[in-house]
């Protein structure tokens, strides 16, 4: 399948529920909104980077509850999320901060990137499978869509100064791959951008070639449209 071969009012659609939804009006009960908290206050590169990282490793599960587990983390944090990390003293223990997500695995996140900081003096230097294995501690898989990992990247990456954070001058947007989770496979599955049943790296490619057809350049400006497609058809 192609996109040429996407109706004209299916291709317009799109079209226009990326430039709708691409606002910061559907985006302030959102992990997205703490990174952004830390940016609009002129905190360092340091901090928005911690910050998107854990915001983007708890998105799972209703807004509402992301939202709050989030700041009960930065609370934990006392807001400084950086100075939190370098100082090395972690709450690690048993409790659950974010459905399954433990304390003790935040620590573990925690004490990578302390590591990782001591060394360099930004994430952006490192690859979907370099994030996942070197500050997520999870196997090298290169099938895995990396939905958090992606997510966090359209943050960083994107620079048309809506949603989106544009802090990582380094990587180019049309580089970037669609955060695909189930939620997101099943709106691109119905809309027919894919007709693979794997939800792993090569369906989110898929998508992903869709859009860059549709927005040359920047197709992660796709995940809007399928956040528009999902509102207009659950509302």
């Amino acid at each position: 399948m192609s996109v040429k071969y996407l109706s004209t009012s299916l291709r317009n659609n799109l079209i226009e529920w990326a430039g709708k939804y691409n606002d910061p009006l559907y985006f302030k009960e959102d992990p997205i909104s703490f990174p952004r908290r830390f940016l609009e206050r002129g905190a360092g590169l340091q901090d928005v980077e911690v910050a998107a990282v854990f915001a983007a490793h708890l998105a799972w599960g209703r807004r509402s509850m992301i939202v709050r587990d989030c700041s009960r983390l930065f609370d934990e944090m006392e807001w400084e999320p950086y100075r939190y990390i370098m100082g090395g003293q972690w709450r690690s223990d048993s409790t659950s901060i974010h459905r399954t997500v433990k304390w003790c695995e935040i620590a573990g996140i925690c004490s990578r990137l302390k590591d990782y900081y001591s060394r360099y003096e930004s994430l952006e230097r490192l690859s979907q499978d370099e994030m996942r294995t070197m500050i997520f501690a999870q196997k090298s898989d290169l099938k895995a869509p990396n939905k958090k990992i992606n997510m966090m990247r359209r943050w960083m990456v994107r620079d048309d100064g809506k949603v989106d954070l544009g802090l990582w001058k380094h990587s180019d947007k049309n580089e970037l791959v669609i955060p695909l989770d189930v939620h997101v496979y099943g709106q691109a599955f119905q809309l027919g951008l894919t007709e693979r049943k794997q939800k792993d790296i090569t369906t989110a490619l898929e998508i992903t070639d869709f859009f860059r057809d549709i927005f040359p350049g920047d197709p992660a400006k796709g995940d809007f449209a399928l956040f528009g497609y999902g509102v207009t058809h659950n509302a």
